[in-house]
């Protein structure tokens, strides 16, 4: 079972478990999928902060142009 994450801070993957890694990719996974099948307001995260991981240096460039 995944231990609470809460206050946790995501500075680097060192800080976390194999399986704390696992569960956050299946939980954004689970939520791009709400969010594909057109479920624009998802009431589960409210006052919480997301993070986002680039694979790309492209990808990283153009998000922050855009914020």
């Amino acid at each position: 079972m995944v231990t609470s994450l809460k206050g946790r801070h995501c500075l680097t993957l060192t800080e976390f478990s194999r399986e704390e890694l696992l569960f956050i990719i299946d939980t954004s996974f689970s939520l791009k999928q709400r969010y594909l099948a057109g479920e624009r307001i998802i009431p589960l995260l409210p006052g919480r902060h997301l993070a986002m991981i680039f694979e790309k240096p492209s990808t990283r460039t153009r998000v922050s142009f855009e914020t």
